[in-house]
């Protein structure tokens, strides 16, 4: 199904017809993520396969993965905007948006945290 939104990023109408592209390759992200609880660990995996499944669209919209931006933090330069998203039921995860990829930055258990409030 072809779908038609508007993106925060880059700010402009997008046709988005392709399911979502991750990149967990961050060494922050990936620190943090191998050192979750094995049940903290599996429910990122089903969050994670739920995203790859789903469009742009869809997980803008998601209620279980709760996509927000962050204003509390100023992004780094060339970077537009941060994002947060529910990655189980303790976790929030921060990413960016490049193009068709979702970067996943890092991984808080504190939901305070991931805004930059501690």
């Amino acid at each position: 199904m072809i779908m038609l939104f508007w993106s925060d990023w880059p700010g402009r109408w997008m046709v988005n017809d392709s399911g979502i592209r991750l990149d967990l390759n961050n060494p922050i992200f990936q620190d943090t993520l191998f050192s979750l609880r094995k049940a903290e660990r599996l429910a990122m995996l089903d969050t994670l396969r739920k995203i790859k499944q789903s469009t742009w669209a869809q997980l803008y919209v998601d209620k279980g993965i709760h996509w927000e931006k962050i204003t509390s933090i100023k992004p780094p330069a060339g970077i537009s905007a941060l994002y947060s998203l529910r990655i189980s039921k303790s976790c929030r995860a921060t990413a960016v948006r490049d193009g068709d990829t979702l970067r996943f930055l890092t991984i808080y258990s504190d939901h305070d945290a991931t805004y930059g409030k501690k």
